[in-house]
C-alpha cells in the first residue's frame, strides 16, 4: 500500500477516535477501557487523574516516566494525540520550559488545544504537522518523547532523520513503540483496522533498531513488554519496546 493511502487511513481513524469516547480502530484495541489500558502500560492513578479527558487508551508505554525531562527543557511529543503525555511532560518542564506536541490529525490538535486552555497549560502548544517533516528549527529540542506512534509512519527513516535534525547535541529521545517479533502476512499488512491499530505498519524489532542507528543515534533498550500482545493485541507476535535514544 502506498504511503499516501496509509496516511489517509490513519488520519481518518484517529479523527474518529478524537470525536468518540471508544473506538476499536485505536491502538491497543481490545476489551479493556482506556484507563485500564493506561494502568496496564505503566501510568499511575495520579497520571490518569491529571487530565483524564486527554487519556484515550492510545499508548503502549509511558515515555515520560522513563525520561530524563527536567525543569526548563524544551520537549517535543511526536504524535501527541489529545495531549496526555504532553501534559505530563509540561508538569516536569515547569514555567521555564516548553512542550510542543505535533500530530497530523486536525481533530486531535483541536481537542488537545481545548484541553490545554481549559486547564491553563500555558507552556504547551500543539502543531498540525507530519512527523516525517517537522515544522521546527535545527538543534532546538532537548528531549523528544513518542508513545506508540512511529509505527504508524510509512517512512520511519524520515521520522528519525527529522528527530536527529531538531535535537540539540546531547539531546535524547524516549520512545515506547510497537515492534514485530515475526513478519505479518500480506493480508494483515493491508488490513485497515490493523493499520490504525499500530500493527500493520510496525516493523521487526531488529529493523527498527537498525533504522534508529542509521539515523546517527545511539540507543539503549529500557524495556520490552511482550505481555501486551495477549493483553491488547489478540496474541499477534509483537511487543512494546521502550528505548532511550541519544544524539
Amino acid at each position: 500500500m502506498k504511503s499516501d493511502q496509509i496516511k489517509k487511513i490513519v488520519k481518518s481513524g484517529y479523527s474518529k477516535i478524537a470525536k468518540e469516547s471508544n473506538c476499536c480502530s485505536k491502538c491497543s484495541c481490545g476489551s479493556k477501557n482506556d484507563h485500564d489500558i493506561a494502568k496496564a502500560i505503566g501510568y499511575s492513578k495520579e497520571d490518569i487523574n491529571n487530565i483524564s479527558e486527554a487519556e484515550m487508551g492510545l499508548g503502549c508505554g509511558n515515555p515520560v516516566a522513563i525520561s530524563s525531562i527536567k525543569e526548563g527543557d524544551v520537549v517535543l511529543d511526536l504524535g501527541s494525540g489529545a495531549g496526555f503525555d504532553a501534559f505530563l511532560a509540561a508538569k516536569k518542564v515547569g514555567s521555564t520550559g516548553k512542550v510542543i506536541g505535533v500530530d497530523m490529525t486536525e481533530e486531535m490538535i483541536t481537542k488537545a488545544t481545548i484541553i490545554a486552555a481549559k486547564h491553563g497549560y500555558s507552556n504547551v502548544e500543539f502543531k498540525l504537522a507530519d512527523i516525517e517533516k517537522l515544522p521546527l528549527e535545527d538543534n532546538s529540542i532537548d528531549i523528544i518523547i513518542s508513545n506508540c506512534v512511529i509505527n504508524l509512519a510509512p517512512d520511519k527513516s524520515k521520522v528519525f532523520a527529522e528527530s536527529y535534525r531538531v535535537l540539540k547535541s546531547g539531546g535524547k529521545m524516549y520512545i515506547s513503540d510497537i515492534v514485530l517479533l515475526e513478519e505479518l502476512s500480506e493480508e494483515q499488512k493491508n488490513d485497515e483496522k490493523l493499520i490504525t491499530g499500530c500493527v500493520a505498519g510496525a516493523v521487526l524489532k531488529e529493523k527498527y533498531i537498525d533504522i534508529v542507528r542509521q539515523a546517527g543515534f545511539e540507543l539503549k533498550i529500557l524495556g520490552e513488554n511482550k505481555d501486551i500482545s495477549k493483553q491488547q493485541y489478540q496474541g499477534i507476535p509483537l511487543e512494546s519496546l521502550s528505548l532511550e535514544i541519544s544524539k
